[in-house]
């Protein structure tokens, strides 16, 4: 009697123990179909918090940082276009790799009503982009903080350029929302400066395409 009641715990503890087994083996696979599914995320999918003015038609986002690392990897493919106003590519600064075409040009007559001196569109936007770039090519374009550049990748698929990534955090990145600071209001949250980057104010002529038309 006493060694059957012995068998049957030893029984027991092994089917035990392979229940457990079984569950952990369970456990590892869900975790391996999960990572196997985020290691290539859709393009939208990565950045499902997007202010609408930063969406793009082709839906290719990448951080200042992420596109400074795919120049990196592939300087001869990867091109870099900023397309602020010649005065910010001047006077706030630039990545030292970056051609400025602007989407949107400076005015210098005050608008009263919305207190600001409004910009107009670059009418020669696209055709100066093509000067330089095909529509194979991968293309990183940059503003300030993700608005601007928006707008000129949507321009530049309609154009038939099909590798735009918008850099949704721009040069100086997104502003601090928070009036317990000091830099409130401010764009200093992110970025391309914000983020350690290596920027210049020396100009390169040759990587300028300022505006044939005012």
């Amino acid at each position: 009697m006493k060694t059957r009641i012995l068998w049957i715990a030893a029984l027991a503890l092994l089917v035990t123990s392979r229940g457990v087994h079984a569950a952990d083996v369970g456990v590892a696979a869900t975790s391996s179909a999960r990572g196997a599914a985020t290691e290539q995320p859709t393009p939208q999918a990565t950045k499902p918090e997007l202010p609408k003015e930063k969406q793009t038609t082709l839906g290719l986002y990448v951080t200042a940082k992420e596109a400074y690392e795919k120049w990196e990897a592939e300087p001869t493919k990867v091109k870099v276009f900023d397309v602020r106003t010649p005065e910010e590519y001047l006077f706030v600064g630039h990545p030292a790799m970056a051609w400025n075409i602007p989407v949107m040009l400076q005015t210098y007559q005050w608008d009263a009503s919305k207190r600001k001196l409004p910009m107009k569109p670059n009418p020669d936007f696209v055709s100066q982009v093509k000067e330089v770039a095909q529509p194979t090519d991968t293309i990183m374009v940059m503003c300030r903080s993700g608005g601007r550049s928006a707008l000129a990748a949507n321009q530049l698929a309609e154009a038939g350029f099909r590798n735009v990534y918008n850099i949704i955090d721009g040069m100086e990145g997104d502003s601090v929302d928070d009036p317990q600071s000091v830099f409130h209001g401010k764009h200093m949250k992110n970025g391309w400066k914000n983020s350690g980057l290596p920027w210049t104010y020396e100009l390169a002529p040759e990587r300028m395409q300022l505006p044939e038309r005012q």
